[in-house]
């Protein structure tokens, strides 16, 4: 197989972007809603963390856009399997696409908004 030339990869990186960043308009001009599934493991201190940083998440920045589902493992392990979780807490972003995982307690605002595709509004301090 020919190797790609270095301008070949920052095109294509480049054309990736744009299409994400088109579908990012796409989503927030459509109005679509977010659907989000958390999936965490009983009532330890991560999940709890998990659960209660991605309810502020969605209430400040998701308002009336968002629907997450929260999926106890424990209750619920053929989910595991299926959906192919393999550690937990874990946030799946189902739509709009792409697919996007975030694992651990969901404390890293920033890193979350940016994998959702949602560019905070700068103010006038910031």
């Amino acid at each position: 197989m020919p190797r790609s030339r270095p301008a070949d990869r920052i095109r294509d990186r480049w054309a990736a972007r744009a299409q994400d960043e088109f579908q990012q308009q796409l989503a927030e001009e459509s109005g679509a809603t977010y659907v989000l599934r958390l999936y965490v493991a009983g009532t330890n201190l991560h999940s709890v963390r998990a659960i209660e940083n991605t309810r502020r998440l969605c209430a400040a920045y998701l308002r009336g856009k968002c629907e997450l589902h929260v999926i106890d493992l424990y209750q619920q392990p053929a989910l595991a399997q299926r959906d192919r979780i393999l550690t937990v807490p874990v946030l799946v972003k189902l739509s709009p696409p792409p697919a996007v995982r975030f694992v651990g307690d969901m404390s890293d605002t920033d890193k979350i908004l940016r994998g959702l595709g949602i560019v905070r509004r700068k103010t006038g301090n910031q």
